[in-house]
């Protein structure tokens, strides 16, 4: 029997110093829980604690159910890695770059190559990210998109089949593969999975991963019978002190189109549950879902010297980027953890990894901006390492 004393001091030591105002881990090894752990409130106004049953927005971490479902649809026959995104994207065809003239104006030019779908699902398709128009752009690539956005939203709230269709004839900020950059590949590839499966990405979740896993706290959407369940997001404004953030995505079915962005509503148990089918090789309670080839394929490293530059900052420091998920490529920059240890964050203060050694998951949740994830995510972290290793 495992002692999680040290992870349960850690946790009430985040609500008592008001660095976050509450969270939860849960850990799992094999098919069962381990381990539980929360403190502080998912709801400050009402007094309404964190519990087990607690769903926290996940953000980016989202995007996890969508790359482990494009790898069901890998061993499909469905498409190749390698396949062009016109195949099954058409508008994407004839996409072109742009490229810094010796006099510093910018031209556009053809690409040497199409946009794969290995560009798209490793970050190196080009594009940053746009859910809503850059009141300063940056780059004419986020420039371009801004303006498409700005012509969706006239229309109300769009669809990510809609966006993508409409960034496909902006101009890519690189030659696709040469670097990454974390943004709109994402989107690229829950379409994919869209077309692939003739339905909504959020409806693809629910057959695919949330019933088949009985994932009971996990939905993509607010509605009356969860509600009480779902964890306010706050922004913190000085220790101990928050401000709920009312912008968030948390939608409602009767506000958003089915095939608007999906945004994952989850309990850190349940979000245990996927990374642990991850952690077993693609198999949960005796069900397959994934081969195990395939896992090791989705968090094997795609960057080379030139795109791990772009990649590495101090949080993700010893990581690389495989199809969707971060893999642990050294321990040198303190890093406890076995080599090969995968998963991602979402940036309202999630994050979650899978030890596909000792084949255990761990996932971490707060919901809160700024989520000052460094402090939080790396001691967490440490501390789990420490106690199952």
């Amino acid at each position: 029997m495992k002692d999680f004393s040290r992870l349960d001091k850690l946790l009430s030591s985040f609500v008592e110093q008001g660095t976050n105002p509450g969270c939860a881990v849960a850990v799992m090894q094999g098919d069962e829980l381990i381990y539980h752990g929360e403190a502080g409130y998912a709801d400050i106004e009402t007094g309404r604690k964190v519990d087990v049953h607690s769903m926290f927005s996940q953000a980016s971490t989202t995007k996890l159910f969508t790359y482990a479902i494009l790898g069901m649809l890998y061993e499909e026959g469905r498409f190749l890695f390698s396949d062009p995104l016109y195949y099954y994207l058409p508008e994407w065809k004839n996409t072109q770059k742009f490229v810094v003239q010796p006099n510093g104006g910018i031209d556009t030019a053809p690409l040497e190559k199409p946009i794969t779908i290995r560009d798209a699902v490793a970050m190196m398709c080009g594009l940053p990210y746009c859910m809503v128009p850059s009141v300063d752009p940056t780059t004419p690539t986020l420039a371009a998109m801004s303006r498409k956005m700005e012509e969706l939203l006239k229309k109300g709230p769009a669809t990510i089949a809609e966006e993508v269709r409409a960034m496909a004839d902006v101009p890519v900020m690189f030659e696709p593969g040469s670097h990454w950059l974390y943004g709109f590949g994402s989107e690229i590839t829950g379409v994919l999975v869209e077309t692939f499966e003739e339905k909504p990405l959020r409806e693809v979740f629910k057959d695919r991963l949330i019933d088949p896993l009985e994932l009971e706290d996990a939905d993509t959407f607010v509605r009356p019978e969860n509600r009480d369940r779902i964890v306010t997001n706050y922004i913190r404004k000085e220790p101990g002190q928050f401000e709920p953030a009312t912008h968030f995505m948390t939608a409602e079915p009767d506000k958003v189109p089915a095939g608007a962005r999906p945004n994952l509503l989850i309990s850190a148990h349940d979000f245990a549950v996927f990374m642990q089918m991850l952690a077993n090789g693609g198999t949960y309670k005796g069900r397959k879902f994934l081969g195990s080839g395939t896992v090791a394929m989705l968090h094997e490293n795609q960057l080379g010297p030139e795109q791990l530059r772009d990649f590495e900052n101090d949080y993700l420091a010893g990581y690389g980027y495989g199809l969707g998920f971060r893999t642990l490529l050294t321990q040198k920059y303190g890093h406890n953890g076995h080599l090969g240890d995968f998963g991602w964050t979402g940036g309202t203060g999630i994050w979650v990894e899978a030890d596909p050694v000792d084949r255990f998951s761990v996932a971490y949740m707060h919901n809160m901006s700024p989520n000052d994830e460094l402090y939080h995510h790396h001691r967490v972290r440490a501390v789990v390492n420490g106690i199952m290793l």
